[in-house]
């Protein structure tokens, strides 16, 4: 007698584990999910490690979209006031486990950078402002404001349909990359990627 399990629930399981691993779904029905976008792998995607985003090209030029958010005290912050400066927007909600993985990273990126690159966190979260507002207080993320988008205007715009996506734009409001999936910011090849954009 064989103790191994039939075909029919080894393959639904290996799914479910490997969507698990590539990021978060934005739980949202199939039929009106965005795609994911053709991306190479980010160096070093492949190595089994916690962080396995990968760097998508395909949209480098693709002007900053205008959009206002707020943070749980009702303050507000437009995307185009932020020319001037590289801009780094990060989607993330705090129920995804790759987000929460990373938050700590940009928070340090942010640090790291202060001055050179505006640090934008925007949860996808919806009608959670208390909770994206807890999520920062209890991981003492100072570098970070938790902005609110629930109606998830960010990712029905980029469409990827995959949280954490994180994307680049230069000082002029160009985008010229995204990062699909999770991401070590505070690593060294954030720096290799961020070379010919923040100085």
């Amino acid at each position: 007698m064989s103790l191994r399990p039939p075909a029919f629930v080894v393959l639904p399981v290996a799914l479910l584990a490997a969507g698990l691993l590539a990021g978060c779904d934005r739980q949202t029905p199939a039929d009106t999910q965005p795609q994911s976008t053709a991306a190479a792998p980010a160096e070093g995607a492949d190595d089994g490690g916690p962080f396995n985003g990968t760097l998508d090209i395909s949209n480098r030029g693709a002007a900053l979209p205008d959009f206002t958010f707020t943070d749980p005290s009702g303050k507000k912050l437009r995307t185009l006031n932020l020319k001037g400066k590289p801009l780094l927007i990060n989607l993330w909600a705090t129920w995804c486990g790759p987000c929460v993985l990373e938050m700590p990273t940009l928070d340090a990126l942010a640090a790291a950078k202060a001055g050179k690159l505006h640090v934008l966190t925007v949860s996808q979260d919806l009608d959670q402002a208390d909770a994206v507002g807890a999520f920062f207080k209890d991981r003492k993320l100072t570098r970070l404001a938790p902005w609110l988008d629930p109606e998830n205007v960010l990712s029905q715009h980029y469409g990827t349909g995959v949280l954490p996506t994180t994307v680049l734009y230069d000082a002029e409001g160009r985008e010229v990359w995204r990062m699909i999936g999770s991401h070590d910011w505070s690593g060294p090849r954030t720096d290799a990627m961020l070379a010919d954009t923040v100085r």
